[in-house]
């Protein structure tokens, strides 16, 4: 389509999404998602014009707009992130756990068929970025591609492109889990592929030293993300001992509440990718500490954790006699 026609066929529309301001949350976050979808089709065709600038800015007002104001007793905050959370992921670490494991799959299937084929990263990768990626290393920058785009309109695109994947992995769980499953596979082929290439070309140290800066949390937060589509699926297939209808409902809220979760780490990690990561030439002590510090946090929040308050509040400790003459007296 000629920018002239997309233009013309959208401008009706974006007029009023410009000049609306009374609009319910639902609403401006529909808004958001259809202007990033559009933002990414502008970029694609028409990178550097009009249109893209204008889309860019539209998006960046409804971006502010759906987090402007949001008000949250800070109680509810803490208990929500500090206990309801780690809970779930303690209450589904079976299905998280069959996630990591799908995902590991897809990256040792990436890793095999990139080291038996020598087209099949093209084939996952694409051309465009394939022809970009071995000019840059050409040229002695082989993650330049990150700073290819605008840092801000990168951060937004990415968040909300990774957002909407999570989400899509998780509503991908109501097939039985099948579509939750396919998409991890999916997700592990082409993070295998892409590093079994850079390992080809000797840069595999460099690629991680970039690559992991963002995607330590962003890796970790699709994986989890698999996994709370993996807890819908299972609750349609395996209701245990209670009603088919109140285990589906349950798991429904279970999933949606772990991918809702997983909303600030997206937006941290799309920061990290727009900002930080496309300083291809830091230091190494930097990018490295940046990653070891995300392991770090992953570590303790999705496993210890949960490990600790699981214990706390289904295995209680059993007063002791001098639990006991404290009580009493």
């Amino acid at each position: 389509m000629k920018e002239a026609a997309f233009v013309s066929k959208n401008s009706t529309k974006w007029k009023e999404m410009e000049e609306s301001d009374n609009l319910t949350p639902d609403q401006v976050a529909s808004h958001f998602i259809e202007l990033t979808d559009e933002l990414s089709f502008a970029r694609t065709f028409y990178p550097g014009s009009k249109t893209e600038s204008y889309l860019n800015q539209l998006t960046s007002l409804k971006f502010l707009r759906l987090y402007k104001n949001q008000k949250l007793h800070h109680g509810r905050f803490r208990s929500f992130w500090g206990k309801e959370i780690p809970l779930l992921i303690a209450e589904h670490k079976n299905q998280l756990l069959y996630s990591l494991l799908f995902f590991t799959i897809g990256i040792l299937i990436g890793i095999f068929s990139a080291a038996n084929d020598e087209t099949y990263v093209r084939l996952i990768l694409g051309d465009e970025y394939m022809n970009k990626t071995l000019d840059n290393i050409g040229k002695g920058d082989p993650m330049a591609i990150y700073k290819s785009y605008d840092a801000s309109s990168s951060f937004l695109f990415i968040t909300s492109n990774n957002i909407k994947v999570s989400f899509i992995a998780f509503v991908a769980g109501i097939m039985i889990s099948a579509g939750s499953i396919l998409l991890l596979l999916s997700n592990g082929i082409m993070l295998g592929a892409f590093q079994y290439f850079f390992f080809q070309k000797g840069l595999l140290f460099t690629s991680v030293l970039s690559i992991w800066v963002h995607g330590t949390l962003e890796i970790t937060s699709i994986i989890i993300a698999g996994g709370a589509g993996i807890v819908l699926g299972n609750s349609i297939l395996f209701p245990g001992s209670f009603p088919r209808g109140y285990a589906f409902r349950k798991g429904a809220a279970d999933g949606i509440k772990i991918v809702v979760s997983l909303v600030p780490f997206f937006i941290f990690a799309g920061f990290l990718e727009g900002f930080v990561t496309r300083h291809t030439f830091m230091p190494v002590w930097i990018s490295s500490s940046i990653i070891l510090v995300s392991l770090a946090f992953v570590f303790t929040y999705f496993i210890i954790i949960p490990f600790r308050l699981s214990n706390k509040y289904n295995n209680p400790k059993k007063p002791t006699n001098y639990d006991r003459m404290d009580q009493s007296s």
